[in-house]
């Protein structure tokens, strides 16, 4: 907990979110290849904390140091140490475990001392035909600087070559990016027994392949390395450079980045370690750590089902859109009413239709869109290059300064503008996060718009695996303010008046504020008074105090946390009404949701911000009332659904222990899965 008692610090809030994954690798009842999978989804996780949240705590410790304060950052520095050695630690076991239960169900992760000779004759000629051309040595000699090179998203050997007093030591990158991670070998005898082997060995098998003839050796031995860089970067202030070319300065200085987390088989002998750690410019609040043979378990987001379909997920086919279903086009759909996509129970192809449709419709006039997130094939973006093909005004903001996405966007607007799309870059001092789309489309004497406004990424990978909400309308007063975002990116210094939306960083936290204020003056009125959040992140503490305030006024606050929360749950006379859970599943949870009593007349939002100060002070985020009563009351449904979880969801309470919601008597619901089978029996 931090200084004030009534706050948790975010960044060990979020390990105690990554522990909850780590939880359904640990789980009996997930199938068994997607435990493997968690295994993968936690280490990827584990990489961008330290990339970004670590790195930011170790620039708080620097300056607290020059400024003479010793607590503080620092002390908050060690506890993320302690917990993260903790869950490598369980990372190993919970491996150690997994790779005896694939035995039992005849899958067989070897390592290369396993191999049988046919296998390893096998192995051998694969890294001859396929992988050798990949395998570009660096060898560690005096003046080679492996930080210039070194890569993040990369796992490397490091390779002792010894003879004698003589040392030699190589680096070796495991070429992930153009070879699987796990390569499936021939079976051997029956074919119920399927073998893989990890790249890292198949190089462990092959060093003398590569190395004999170029040095000299009695022993060679390899042991596998990763490093994290601090993700952070400077963009420059010359006035003579575009923002694209500021941008793609920035993202040269992280790819040098000094490390902020090294991380080394425990078997590697020290002076190798030391090496590495000399090399890499290692200091004393940098994380240098052991663990297994193996690291970036992020490639087992991968991990291939070679055997039964019992291991993994049955299949839950994406619900197809009754009001779509029975209409000509998304237009005249949308005219009808407004309608609310919840993914991925609905099929995103609602969206991508919507954007194909309105990029060769003759009535369409022009497209705006806001960019944060798009798939590497999107077909929504080559929509609207049809789009601008086809004569219509073609309009998309693109955040270039969207995290670890911004060489692919700045990829995208080169291509979006040599297709002739006007291609905007927002607000200088705020990113766009918000998740716009607006059609204008000529209908008879009139101009009506279409608008898209969802709770996330116009991006069809991310839709199959992420829920979000997305309401589609033609309603005149959203459709109107949704222009009005749009002309204040375009032109921030021009005053603007949102009566409907909830515009970051316009009127959002003072709206937020005085919703939940209303609850409070109700409930000291004896009036019903509550609150439900769903949310990815709580941590800004004005939101925070003013939820406390509600909730010792009687408002009984019922919130769904999927990551941090640095709100106190259960402290006698602070928190005695607010309950929080947080539920990981297959799919990752990342709507945001708001629902204000309002003394039986509900106000119900979906959003693009979390309750972070960034969001709501920094950011240009859109959240937009649902109108429609029969909508509403279905968001409703599907967060008591969520609430009334028993199967999957966490407690967050003070301590952190991430334990189950005691089930009781209760039947047992698995909320995701009681998701679908609602939504289908709507759309028939």
């Amino acid at each position: 907990m931090s200084t004030d008692h009534r706050l948790l610090e975010k960044e060990l809030s979020w390990l105690a979110f990554n522990e909850r994954v780590l939880q359904e690798a640990m789980d009996k009842s997930v199938p068994l290849i997607e435990r493997v999978r968690f295994l993968g989804i936690f280490s990827s996780n584990q990489d961008e904390f330290f990339k970004v949240r670590v790195a930011d705590v170790k620039r708080r410790v620097m300056i607290d140091a020059d400024q003479g304060r010793t607590n503080g950052a620092a002390s908050l520095l060690r506890a993320i140490q302690q917990k993260v050695i903790k869950l490598s630690n369980t990372v190993d076991d919970v491996y150690k475990e997994l790779i005896v239960t694939l035995a039992r169900q005849n899958i067989f992760l070897l390592n290369e001392n396993q191999l049988s000779p046919e296998q390893e004759a096998w192995v051998k000629h694969y890294f001859e035909t396929e992988a050798r051309a990949y395998i570009s040595p660096i060898i560690l000699r005096p003046g080679i600087d492996p930080i210039r090179f070194l890569k993040d998203e990369c796992t490397y050997l490091c390779v002792g070559m010894s003879k004698g007093e003589e040392h030699n030591y190589a680096l070796l990158e495991i070429p992930t990016d153009v070879l699987p991670r796990f390569v499936a070998l021939p079976p051997v005898k029956t074919r119920r027994k399927k073998s893989i082997l990890i790249m890292d060995n198949v190089l462990r098998l092959c060093l003398n392949d590569i190395f004999a003839g170029f040095f000299e050796y009695d022993d060679i031995r390899a042991y596998a390395f990763k490093m994290t860089r601090d993700a952070e970067y400077d963009v420059s202030d010359q006035f003579d450079q575009s923002l694209l070319e500021k941008m793609s300065d920035g993202l040269k200085q992280r790819l040098t980045a000094l490390p902020v987390r090294f991380v080394h088989d425990r078997e590697m002998p020290p002076d190798m370690v030391q090496t590495l750690v000399r090399k890499l410019k290692i200091h004393g609040h940098d994380a240098v750590m052991y663990g297994g043979r193996y690291h970036n378990f992020k490639d087992f987001i991968g991990f291939p089902n070679v055997g039964r379909k019992h291991l993994v997920n049955p299949p839950l086919p994406a619900l197809h859109c009754r009001e779509f279903r029975d209409s000509p086009s998304s237009f005249d759909a949308i005219r009808r009413r407004d309608i609310l996509l919840y993914f991925p129970y609905h099929s995103f192809s609602h969206v991508t239709e919507f954007i194909r449709q309105a990029s060769f419709d003759p009535a369409v006039t022009s497209i705006k869109m806001n960019v944060y997130r798009v798939a590497s094939l999107s077909r929504i973006m080559y929509s609207l290059m049809d789009a601008a093909n086809n004569g219509k005004q073609v309009t998309v903001v693109i955040e270039l300064r969207a995290r670890f996405d911004e060489a692919a966007n700045i990829e995208w607007a080169k291509i979006l503008t040599e297709a002739g799309i006007i291609v905007e870059f927002g607000v200088p001092s705020l990113k766009v996060h918000s998740k716009l789309c607006l059609v204008s489309r000529r209908e008879g004497e009139r101009l009506v718009q279409y608008a898209h406004i969802g709770t996330g990424n116009f991006n069809e990978k991310t839709a199959n695996i992420y829920t979000d909400f997305s309401l589609l309308t033609c309603h005149p007063e959203i459709t109107g303010e949704v222009a009005q975002v749009f002309n204040f990116i375009k032109h921030p210094y021009k005053r603007v008046k949102f009566n409907h939306l909830l515009v970051s960083p316009i009127n959002a936290r003072g709206q937020l504020y005085s919703m939940i204020d209303n609850e409070l003056a109700n409930a000291r009125q004896g009036l019903p008074a509550k609150i439900i959040l769903k949310l990815n992140n709580l941590v800004d503490h004005g939101l925070i105090s003013r939820l406390y305030a509600a909730g010792q006024a009687g408002v009984k606050i019922d919130m769904i946390i999927r990551g941090m929360c640095s709100l106190v749950t259960g402290v006698p006379g602070l928190s005695d009404n607010i309950r929080a859970i947080s539920i990981v599943d297959r799919y990752l949870e990342h709507p945001r949701v708001l629902v204000f009593h309002n003394n039986g007349q509900p106000r119900v939002f979906i959003s693009s911000a979390d309750w972070m100060t960034r969001n709501l002070d920094f950011r240009v985020e859109v959240s937009t009332p649902i109108l429609d009563p029969e909508l509403s009351m279905r968001i409703l449904d599907i967060l008591n659904i969520q609430l009334s979880d028993t199967t999957k969801a966490r407690v967050l309470d003070a301590e952190q222990t991430n334990r189950y919601v005691d089930r009781g008597n209760k039947r047992k619901i698995r909320s995701q899965t009681a998701i679908y089978d609602y939504l289908k029996a709507l759309e028939g």
